[in-house]
Order: C-alpha cells, then sequence, then structure tokens
C-alpha cells in the first residue's frame, strides 16, 4: 500500500473519528440470512453489511464532509462553504455547516430528487441550480471565488477520505476478519478512505470497487493511469456519476483496490428488489450497487466472510418504485 501523505495513516483516522465523536453515527452491521441471500448470492457466504444507510443525513457523506469544515478557522467559517452534488453531498455539507455554526451554498442538478433538495434545504443551505455537472463545476468556481466560501469537495481531499476511513476503523472493529469488502464508486472518496484504512487493518482483505456501467470513471482513468474524465454519463445511480476522477482519491483506490467491477442499471434494480424484499430496506442505486456486484460480476467467485458497505438511502418512495418496478 502507497499513501499519498499521513492523512490515512490509522493514528490521524483514529483522531478523526474522536474528533468526530456524536455529530456522525456509529452505524451498526448486520449479517444477512436468508433463502433470497442463498438464492442470489450464494448460501455459502458470510455477508456482512455495514448499514451506512442510518447515518444522520441517510449516507456516508458527513464523514468527510464534517472532517473538512471542523478543520476551518473562524474567518473561514464565517464566510461558509460551497458544495457541488447530486444530492446526498448537499445534504452533508449542509448539516456540516448546520453543526459548525456556518452557512452552505450548494450547486445542484436541476431535477434532482425533491427529497434529497429539501433535506439539503432543511439542514439550511441555499441551492443554486445548473443543467448538468459540467457546469455545476464551473459555477462553485466562481462561488469559491467570488464569495470567499471554502469548497467542501464531494470526494477529493485528505480530509475527506481520512472522514471516510472513518467507516472502515468501525466496520474492522464491528465485523473481525473480512476476507473481501465490496464498495462503491462515485468520485472515488468513499472507496479511497475505506480502502487505505482497511488494507492496514486487514492486509489480507480483498477491497472490490464497483461503478455503474454508464459511469466508469475509476475503470477509465485506472486504464490510463491517471485520472480521466468522461464524456457522458448515463445511469439511475446518480449518487455515483461524477464527471471525472481526481488525483487523490484516485492515487489512494489505484494503490489500495484489488479489483473493479461493473454494474448495470438492470442489475442494480434487481438488487434493490432483493434488499426490500428480504431485508426490507429501501435503498437508492448507489445503496444497491455492492449488492449488484455481489449478484452479477462477482457471483461465485467470492469466499468466506465478504463486508459489503449499504452507502445510501436518499430516495423518494416514487422514485424508488419506478427504479425497481420499471414500466
Amino acid at each position: 500500500m502507497t499513501l499519498p501523505d499521513s492523512a490515512v495513516a490509522l493514528e490521524a483516522v483514529r483522531d478523526c473519528r474522536a474528533r468526530l465523536g456524536e455529530t456522525v453515527q456509529k452505524t451498526p452491521i448486520h449479517r444477512w440470512r436468508g433463502p433470497g441471500k442463498d438464492a442470489h448470492l450464494g448460501a455459502d457466504l458470510e455477508i456482512v453489511l455495514k448499514l451506512e444507510l442510518f447515518q444522520f443525513t441517510g449516507s456516508f457523506k458527513p464523514r468527510g464532509a464534517i472532517n473538512v469544515v471542523q478543520s476551518l478557522d473562524a474567518e473561514a467559517l464565517a464566510r461558509g462553504i460551497a458544495a457541488v452534488s447530486a444530492g446526498n453531498h448537499a445534504i452533508a455539507a449542509a448539516y456540516a455547516a448546520k453543526v459548525a455554526g456556518t452557512h452552505a451554498k450548494v450547486v445542484m442538478k436541476r431535477g434532482a430528487s425533491p427529497v434529497r433538495i429539501a433535506r439539503a434545504q432543511g439542514f439550511g443551505a441555499e441551492i443554486v441550480f445548473v443543467d448538468d455537472f459540467h457546469e455545476a463545476f464551473a459555477l462553485l468556481d466562481e462561488i469559491v471565488e467570488q464569495e470567499g466560501r471554502t469548497l467542501v469537495h464531494p470526494f477529493e481531499g485528505p480530509l475527506t477520505a481520512q472522514g471516510t476511513g472513518t467507516l472502515a476503523l468501525e466496520f474492522s472493529d464491528q465485523a473481525g476478519e473480512l476476507d473481501s469488502l465490496i464498495v462503491a464508486i462515485g468520485g472515488g472518496g468513499l472507496c479511497a478512505g475505506v480502502s487505505a484504512v482497511m488494507k492496514q487493518l486487514q492486509p489480507g482483505c480483498r477491497i472490490y470497487g464497483v461503478e455503474p456501467e454508464g459511469a466508469a470513471n475509476m475503470h477509465l482513468s485506472f486504464a490510463a493511469g491517471a485520472p480521466a474524465k468522461l464524456q457522458s454519463l448515463d445511469t439511475i445511480a446518480d449518487s455515483l456519476a461524477p464527471p471525472y476522477s481526481l488525483p487523490y482519491s484516485f492515487a489512494l483506490c489505484r494503490a489500495n483496490v484489488d479489483e473493479l467491477v461493473l454494474v448495470d442499471d438492470e442489475g442494480m434494480r434487481r438488487a434493490m428488489g432483493l434488499m426490500f424484499d428480504e431485508l426490507k430496506l429501501a435503498v437508492e442505486p448507489a445503496g444497491a450497487a455492492a449488492v449488484a456486484a455481489l449478484m452479477g460480476p462477482l457471483h461465485g467467485k467470492l469466499s468466506g466472510r465478504v463486508g459489503v458497505i449499504v452507502c445510501g438511502a436518499n430516495i423518494e418512495a416514487k422514485t424508488w418504485f419506478e427504479q425497481v418496478l420499471p414500466a
């Protein structure tokens, strides 16, 4: 394992978890048992779920966002923060700002999930809408420059990876030894921190990163040997669809992820249905991506104890129903 710097060293990540304190929930784990699991994922596998959908904002995102905001001095806090998001990071940034006593301005794509918009606004965020994500990142740069706000990036940077790394600390402590761990990848912020920390705690644990076929940024980046940019995005998993990869998260994923796999929209729909039927969890597509990988490209390839991160569930009932049971 290669660490770009000391941010994700175990001592630093443990200190981060102590700083986060009760602003971040220590989410539970669940050993998945049942006939649906046996039929679709394999009777011989022991699957342990890390239920990060029970985080205060409905996803893992506050771990990184709060860690970034906690690093700001009084002058920076007075100027506020800025973020760009499909929704989950918007909620987390707004929550982080509220916890720190500052204010957030968030750029979101027009047509984003109404429940995500409402939750971000409920934590006090000012929302600015754009038509596409390329425009969103450009507008975000303008806001930071003109208003002096601090960028809280959705997936990039040492403090973000340090925050997401706290999830691996918890999971390893709660679940014990794992033979493999499956993590969804969008920009890579979750997988960067989790993989870096898990490889230190459990070097023998194989890390699998999962991307949607229609937003395979990390696959493209691994193939190129450097962060890459997609020209188009086409997936129901909008939480896993940033337009590009960036150096820090790419470097950590490249150093610590053993294999990348792809899942399609239909696979995520099936996983969402299975998780509801047997676990009674109504997750968003991103939250089902790891299970979709177990049902699809990883089916029959793993053995022993498998860790799965259920990363989020910010989805309204109507959209969930339409995605799981398309017309």
